[in-house]
């Protein structure tokens, strides 16, 4: 199985000195159980939904093709959510629109998942997160595809804001990390590709 996961920051794994991120995690215990995994990490730091939806089709077409069993998982939404110069980086209604696009074009080829966006220490953020995050699951909804709600999860663990506080201010370590992979690696969509 060969499996690309797009995104930024979080699904790279900043922060993790171990280099794992949750996607690594998540890899790293299929292969252990058995199954033959080839994973590609594309997330890339401060990447917003519209210059994701710029990139991702040419990504995965190096990597993923019909002849094998190829399959692709998105987490992307924070950066949208990030305020500069007095306004979000993507409006929700756009960051919402390239979600439609990204997940409308991507389930015709491939089976596909949506990871939501984590929590960060920033208050006023998550705020913009959680109603993004609402946004993203209906529109999962309204797509067939399978979303897992991260930010609610993680807003109840200590660990995620420790980290991220003594880490950068916004990026955990592996401990969170870790408590994340456990999330996905035991979602029932996950699971379901084994």
């Amino acid at each position: 199985m060969r499996i690309c996961f797009f995104g930024e920051s979080f699904v790279n794994g900043t922060g993790d000195p171990e280099c794992l991120g949750w996607t690594g995690r998540i890899c790293a215990t299929a292969c252990k159980q058995g199954y033959d995994i080839t994973y590609y990490n594309l997330g890339v730091r401060r990447q917003t939904s519209t210059e994701l939806k710029k990139r991702w089709l040419d990504e995965v077409s190096c990597r993923l093709s019909s002849g094998f069993d190829s399959r692709v998982v998105f987490s992307f939404g924070v950066n949208d959510t990030t305020v500069e110069n007095g306004k979000t980086r993507v409006d929700f209604s756009t960051s919402i629109e390239n979600l439609y696009h990204i997940l409308g074009v991507a389930k015709q080829m491939f089976p596909t998942l949506m990871v939501g966006p984590p929590p960060t220490p920033n208050r006023e953020q998550n705020q913009r997160i959680a109603y993004l995050s609402a946004q993203y699951a209906e529109a999962c909804q309204k797509l067939d595809i399978a979303y897992l709600d991260t930010f609610t999860k993680l807003q109840s663990s200590t660990i995620w804001f420790q980290e991220a506080a003594a880490n950068d201010g916004y990026h955990p370590r592996a401990g969170s990390y870790t408590e994340l992979a456990s999330i996905v690696q035991n979602w029932s969509s996950w699971l379901s590709w084994f």
